[in-house]
């Protein structure tokens, strides 16, 4: 995969007209390219410093936007953070005082009341599995607690995006919302990036707002994380399964 820049629409051939079939080799496997940057896509938890030029955070944001939405209303806002203003979002949460297990969800809710089967034995795989790798024991409180803090870091990424949505939109707009957001991971690894969703965010509204100029009439997402993996941290050596299809689709004939 490319790491470069990537193609601007103002060079002498734009990104749609070099994607163009006539315009693509003839010796491209375009299926093991787009399933590459699918199936390579994951959570990585911890970045290297290495800057992401802007003109690359603008194409993959670009790329993105060509998601599908419900009569073309687009309900994405983003905002992308780096330097000086993402440490002042990481201070506003780190310092507020607010630990995760009070953090509250008042604006919507991610997960269920309850976890129940299948979910429950997923999410605790999850779980131990990257604890696992970071060595951090089940009675671990305080380093479970640190290691949670490092979503308000973006895992040290150099950039942080928060992504919001105007609370009078329905449910359909927040379906439309996770297409777009996979097109944004999807685009970075065809840059040789990477990312991190980050649900984490969203009960902390009331921090972020006043750093990035928010307004009440948004719901804050989750943020991502982008950048380029440190390959020599723990953390990044965790995989997690995937479910067989058996338990999960039906072919009807």
């Amino acid at each position: 995969m490319d790491g470069g820049r990537g193609v601007r629409s103002s060079d002498a051939m734009g990104t749609a007209e070099m994607l163009a079939p006539e315009n693509r080799p003839q010796d491209i496997d375009e299926t093991a390219i787009v399933d590459e940057a699918i199936v390579s896509r994951r959570s990585v938890r911890a970045f290297l410093p290495t800057p992401v030029d802007e003109t690359v955070i603008r194409d993959i944001l670009d790329v993105a936007a060509r998601a599908p939405s419900g009569t073309n209303m687009q309900p994405w806002k983003v905002y992308v953070t780096t330097g000086e203003v993402k440490q002042r979002l990481s201070d506003a949460i780190l310092n507020s005082g607010v630990r995760a297990e009070k953090a509250v969800w008042d604006e919507y809710k991610y997960y269920p009341d309850q976890f129940f089967e299948p979910y429950l034995g997923r999410r605790r795989a999850n779980g131990f599995g990257l604890y696992g790798v970071l060595g951090i024991g089940r009675r671990d409180v305080d380093r479970m607690r640190a290691q949670h803090d490092r979503n308000f870091v973006f895992f040290d990424a150099p950039v942080g995006m928060i992504f919001t949505i105007d609370r009078r939109l329905n449910q359909g707009s927040w379906v439309d919302y996770g297409m777009f957001l996979q097109n944004i991971m999807i685009a970075a690894r065809a840059r040789g990036l990477h990312t991190c969703p980050q649900a984490a965010f969203a009960p902390y509204h009331r921090q972020i707002r006043p750093v990035l100029g928010i307004p009440d009439e948004e719901v804050v997402v989750c943020g991502i994380a982008l950048g380029h993996e440190d390959t020599t941290k723990p953390e990044n050596t965790f995989r997690t399964d995937r479910a067989p299809q058996e338990e999960w689709v039906q072919f009807l004939k």
